[in-house]
């Protein structure tokens, strides 16, 4: 399949899935952290998309798979605070349903990563010098 805009790629779509959901868990009155663990939060699940949409635009394969990368760090930063934040689980008086809800973003963020991760993969077997075409990939 080919795709020419960023809004359709599947990569992208989940991405904006995970801001979505994390933009919940932080309106989750539950949800009590810092204010500079919600700024992260919130900017590390944000890049996830703005970073495929800039590797998308941009004009070369090389230029895409960075962006991809660095898509996928963010996605691994996602996670890793939300593991720390279930660590202390026993000590917050959390509902099962904002445990849920944090075990389900934590998922969507793996499977962020997992579908960068093949993207990534796919593009290292056709890296060619000049400007990139319109992507053709399959989902990964």
């Amino acid at each position: 399949m080919t795709y020419e805009r960023f809004e359709d790629l599947p990569a992208w779509q989940k991405a904006a899935e995970l801001y979505e959901q994390t933009e919940d868990l932080l309106e989750n009155q539950g949800f009590k952290v810092t204010s500079g663990f919600r700024d992260l939060l919130d900017r590390a699940a944000l890049s996830v998309s703005n970073n495929i949409a800039e590797g998308f635009e941009r004009g070369s394969t090389n230029e895409l798979l960075q962006f991809i990368y660095i898509a996928r760090g963010s996605a691994g930063e996602v996670r890793s605070m939300l593991t720390v934040k279930l660590r202390r689980a026993g000590k917050a008086a959390w509902t099962a349903e904002l445990k849920s809800q944090i075990l389900n973003l934590r998922s969507i963020a793996e499977n962020c990563a997992r579908q960068l991760r093949g993207w990534a993969d796919s593009l290292q077997n056709r890296i060619f010098a000049g400007l990139r075409q319109p992507l053709n990939i399959s989902e990964a």
